[in-house]
């Protein structure tokens, strides 16, 4: 499974509100709906006046990766509607390959899963 993270920021309030609106009710069920997206999360916390985005979302291979972002995979994709309210953002994403997953889609802590079958259609998250 390939996590894709993407970095943004919004002064807090009418911007950063309507960023987080944007994303969960029109990136989020969108991308949810592509071929070899597996979910898709955005994280959040304040910081000197802004609200700093993380958004990450988990894709099966990276071919599913590039039916979504393009050929070159490290460009973020970002739309002009976020672009229109956040203060800054990363031109870039970052990608990782889950090793381990541990509890993280709601299993059990304790029935970790790692190996080949962390990256499978059944894999986290959902």
């Amino acid at each position: 499974m390939i996590v894709r993270m993407w970095r943004g920021s919004a002064t807090v309030g009418a911007n950063a509100d309507a960023y987080e609106r944007h994303v969960t009710a029109t990136v989020f069920p969108a991308v949810c709906r592509l071929e070899g997206n597996c979910g898709a999360r955005l994280l959040k916390r304040r910081v000197a006046g802004h609200i700093e985005f993380l958004a990450v979302t988990y894709w099966t291979t990276l071919e599913a990766v590039k039916a979504f972002a393009g050929e070159d995979v490290e460009r973020a994709v970002v739309e002009p509607a976020a672009q229109a309210v956040l203060a800054e953002f990363d031109p870039f994403v970052t990608h990782y390959e889950v090793a381990h997953a541990a509890g993280v889609d709601g299993t059990n802590p304790g029935q970790a899963r790692s190996g080949p079958d962390v990256g499978s259609a059944t894999g986290l998250p959902t």
